[in-house]
């Protein structure tokens, strides 16, 4: 339903404009960004209390901007005490088995601590999509998946090289996918 996201600073989409031409062959080239925090289903909507059958899907979801209450409150807990923290965009790297979906994925790798332990904080607030999340959670920035890209093509990314692109992260956004759009943001 959400997902709670990193706001990128028009540094990563210049680069990301940069390298587009470099990413012909694969069947799907993102033209929107986002770096995610955490992902959040239908359950973790309904309400704080996990023992209401959540992520059952037996009950319709509850409207958008309820839903999008909900998670706020939810979030306060977890959220409480994060301060604003810095996170680097510093290469590009390639998942050549991704957990779903097409491959290969070439994304912006990302680095930052504080990022990873806010993802865990949330990952014990509401849990973790297995694969993907927990343990597995890789902080980054796809790029383009899938297709037959030229011979060379996904090494010549993954050894391009640029500037590392560092920021503050000062709030995070929750992003609806169905509007493709940002339904609030969080301060910290």
């Amino acid at each position: 339903m959400f997902s709670l996201n990193v706001p990128l600073p028009p540094a990563v989409e210049r680069l990301a404009a940069d390298l587009h031409p470099k990413l012909t062959g694969f069947d799907r080239v993102r033209d929107r960004h986002t770096l995610v925090c955490k992902r959040f289903g239908v359950g973790d909507v309904r309400s704080g209390d996990r023992e209401e059958g959540e992520g059952t899907g037996e009950r319709d979801p509850p409207p958008r901007q309820e839903a999008l209450d909900r998670l706020r409150e939810r979030l306060r807990r977890p959220l409480r005490g994060t301060d604003p923290f810095e996170v680097s965009v510093t290469g590009i790297e390639v998942f050549d088995a991704p957990q779903s979906g097409s491959r290969p994925v070439v994304y912006l790798a990302v680095e930052s601590d504080e990022l990873v332990r806010l993802h865990r904080r949330l990952c014990e607030a509401f849990g973790a999509v297995e694969g993907i999340e927990g343990n597995e959670y890789v902080p980054h920035i796809t790029l383009a998946r899938g297709g037959n890209p030229e011979p060379g093509a996904v090494a010549d990314l993954v050894d391009a090289e640029f500037d590392p692109i560092r920021w503050r992260v000062h709030a995070i956004d929750v992003w609806d996918p169905e509007y493709r759009e940002v339904a609030a943001s969080v301060d910290l």
